[in-house]
């Protein structure tokens, strides 16, 4: 499924960290990158959606999922903001298909 079919097909919602790697992934890391102004663009369509700031609370709660389920931090702090918005499930290709953190089931939308 397309990231685009996700969005419109339930409640969506992205975290600020999202927001970031997604920047500095298209515009730095990408074989063809965007420019800033256009990945800037994708990120202001998305703020229609519910977004998770990164605050004290969430970096503490991250660091607690990192050491119980042994994952990154970066990977933590997506499943705690998801958790913090009320989102029951992630959809990532870095973690375990199927697999529950807490509240928050992991999708591969790749698979």
């Amino acid at each position: 499924m397309r990231a685009l079919e996700l969005m419109e097909s339930e409640n969506f919602a992205t975290s600020a960290q999202v927001l970031q790697e997604f920047f500095v992934t298209v515009v730095r890391k990408a074989s063809r990158p965007l420019s800033a102004e256009r990945a800037l663009e994708w990120i202001e369509e998305w703020m229609a959606f519910p977004c998770q700031p990164i605050d004290h609370q969430l970096v503490r709660i991250a660091i607690e999922r990192s050491e119980r389920y042994a994952i990154s931090y970066w990977d933590a702090a997506i499943l705690a903001a998801a958790e913090a918005v009320g989102a029951g499930t992630v959809y990532s290709e870095d973690l375990n298909h199927g697999q529950r953190y807490g509240n928050v089931r992991v999708v591969n939308p790749f698979r």
